[in-house]
């Protein structure tokens, strides 16, 4: 791969991770909720998520889906009705202020906020169908193939750490100012219609 093969997946790696998705959805819900330091565990799961399905991608796996109208189908419904899941418990959650990055809340769980991470990105065929079209053209085929996923799986993981991490960031900040039980409610209702909106446009997504 050469530099300007990369220096071009690095521009288009940024537009992709800080594009309006589930993702940023999940990553801002969980800021607002937790705080930058709990809530950042969400985006390990996104990471892990991102790169399963870049997997899926370099091992063939995503021409499946990508030709397979029933495995497009099952994987697709999944990841709505994960997608409205989120939405209706996030519309549904007590509206009580809670702290940001002190004491313990009681509902704070590491392995719960990276296995919704690592769901969100996985059930979206959009994401595998998305890489599947964009991967195979930084690619050289007469080259090793191995190095070049390496770096590109890399660069990829480098702009998302960072894309989730602002979004979280922006969510706990807004928290600070947010202090009454109105205020969450509201947002809580906001991040709620956000998750539910964005698996309805997953329904309606065609390859």
């Amino acid at each position: 791969m050469t530099l300007s093969t990369w220096l071009t997946f690095f521009v288009a790696a940024w537009a992709i991770s800080f594009s309006p998705g589930a993702g940023a959805i999940s990553a801002m819900t969980s800021g607002l909720k937790y705080g930058f330091a709990r809530g950042y565990w969400n985006t390990l799961g996104l990471i892990i998520g991102i790169m399963a399905q870049f997997l899926i991608v370099a091992v063939g796996l995503g021409a499946v889906l990508a030709t397979s109208e029933i495995a497009f189908s099952v994987v697709k419904y999944f990841g709505v009705a994960y997608l409205i899941y989120l939405g209706v418990r996030q519309f549904r959650t007590d509206a009580s202020p809670v702290a940001v990055d002190t004491g313990n809340p009681a509902d704070f769980s590491i392995r719960e906020l990276v296995m919704r991470g690592i769901l969100i990105n996985l059930l979206n065929p959009k994401g595998t169908v998305f890489l599947l079209a964009v991967v195979p053209q930084f690619v050289n085929p007469a080259a090793p193939l191995t190095l070049q996923y390496l770096t590109l799986a890399g660069t990829l993981v480098l702009t998302d750490t960072v894309a989730m991490g602002i979004y979280t960031l922006l969510a706990a900040k807004v928290l600070r100012l947010l202090r009454s039980a109105h205020h969450i409610r509201w947002m809580n209702r906001i991040f709620g219609s956000l998750f539910i909106l964005a698996g309805t446009f997953l329904a309606t997504f065609r390859r």
